[in-house]
């Protein structure tokens, strides 16, 4: 009788024990709350650093306005460089938050693993103690109660031990599901900070270039408008040489475009390449082209005002098919900087005037990845993204001086396509 009252008080400390193993919190409250106020100040540094840059994004707006000077190139490229300066900030910042919310899961994991690996230890040896009383018999049991209701008592307080058993079973497979999903936070969390390092190194390398490019104008111009506004002049009349001999060359190109295998027009086809769209010129006849534009030819892609440094995002899950850079070849006022991506759905998009692209040729993007930052490079009037959209089966590579024997751009490699290949972005968009 005494042996099976002990062997029920053992059980009831023990429930006792596992549900105060179920409450104990292992983790340092101090370590815990200086966490969450380190990751609380970085993103109040975070709400600062994006209203900066805000400004600054208002005031490059209000520069872009003015007339072309040389004053004003310079503004520009100031202003620029202190406003990925900021972005540069403000990735430090992001990526110092991100390290503090992966150091305080790491240590909600290390709390869950104990009380998981105690309350496993608990729950194991409660079931031993459990087949003990279990293996003596329902005679054995009766008889050592000296009545009905002292056996009645027992049974009870057996049924309640299972009961409690249950729920303790229930709430540590919870405590497991909580790890899995911490640890899935976790891992979510050091991609971020993988991609925040990613940018912050291209980020210095845009910086590095906003250097360079103002460094080389105030060299060319010898800081003299008159210089300036002569070499303007050079771009446009070169630009406009190219434009002459790239419609010339496309509306030669005779390639059948099979429509079936393009993807139907749609809103979201495309997801826009950039954060925040604001649209400078559309394509096709527009006002600005009808007015001599293009040689009157149309605009083969839309315009985004798009500062120095700005993000650019692929529009659509693809492959790099090609990265160039015209102005690689002296006099050569095209496209500078730019990238192709072919996309399963039939359709191909360009990326010019960028300052930097991040990505390589063979590469496979997801919608919504950085492919590079925009810029300022080939003949451009401004810092802009020019976006194109070809329907796949009619843009190529080309080296355009295999086409073009009398041209500024012989040695550049340059996407052309038939005039039919060229898509309207917007019906995608």
């Amino acid at each position: 009788m005494f042996k099976q009252i002990n062997q029920f008080f053992l059980i009831i400390a023990i429930v006792l024990i596992i549900a105060g193993f179920l409450t104990v919190n292992n983790v340092d409250a101090s370590l815990v709350d200086q966490l969450k106020d380190r990751i609380s100040d970085r993103n109040t540094k975070i709400q600062e650093l994006e209203k900066e840059i805000a400004q600054y994004q208002d005031d490059l707006e209000e520069v872009g306005e003015e007339k072309q000077t040389l004053t004003s190139e310079v503004k520009t490229l100031d202003i620029s460089r202190q406003k990925i300066s900021t972005d540069i900030k403000l990735t430090q910042n992001r990526i110092d938050s991100t390290n503090y919310q992966i150091e305080e899961l790491s240590l909600d994991i290390d709390d869950k693993e104990k009380n998981i690996s105690k309350n496993t230890e608990v729950i194991a040896e409660t079931i031993r103690t459990m087949n003990e009383i279990e293996s003596d018999s329902l005679i054995e049991i009766v008889l050592s109660n000296k009545d009905l209701s002292g056996f009645l008592n027992q049974i009870e307080t057996l049924q309640q031990f299972q009961s409690k058993m249950r729920d303790d079973v229930k709430r540590l497979t919870g405590l497991k599901e909580e790890l899995k999903e911490t640890k899935v936070q976790t891992q979510k969390k050091k991609n971020e900070l993988g991609d925040f390092k990613g940018d912050l190194s291209d980020q210095k390398y845009v910086l590095d270039i906003n250097r360079k490019d103002k460094n080389t104008l105030l060299s060319i111009t010898k800081n003299k408008e008159s210089n300036y506004q002569n070499l303007l002049d050079e771009k446009v009349e070169a630009r406009k040489a190219f434009e002459r001999e790239l419609l010339d060359l496309e509306s030669q190109l005779k390639i059948e475009i099979d429509t079936s295998k393009i993807a139907k027009a749609g809103k979201g086809v495309l997801s826009w390449p950039l954060d925040k769209v604001h649209i400078t010129q559309y394509f096709g006849n527009t006002k600005f082209a009808k007015s001599g534009g293009y040689n009157g030819s149309g605009h083969n892609g839309m315009d985004f005002r798009a500062s120095q440094g700005t993000k650019v995002k692929a529009a659509l899950t693809g492959v790099v098919t090609a990265v160039g850079n015209t102005d690689a070849v002296s006099g050569c006022y095209s496209y500078g900087k730019f990238l192709l991506i072919k996309h399963n759905n039939g359709l191909t998009t360009l990326y010019a005037h960028m300052s930097f692209i991040s990505v390589k040729k063979g590469d496979t993007v997801i919608t919504g990845d950085t492919v590079g930052y925009s810029g300022n490079t080939g003949y451009s009037t401004g810092p802009h993204l020019h976006f194109t959209v070809y329907a796949s089966q009619g843009v190529q590579i080309v080296r355009y001086g295999d086409y073009k024997s009398k041209t500024n751009c012989a040695d550049a490699n340059i996407p052309v396509a038939p005039l039919n290949a060229y898509l309207n972005p917007i019906d995608y968009l």
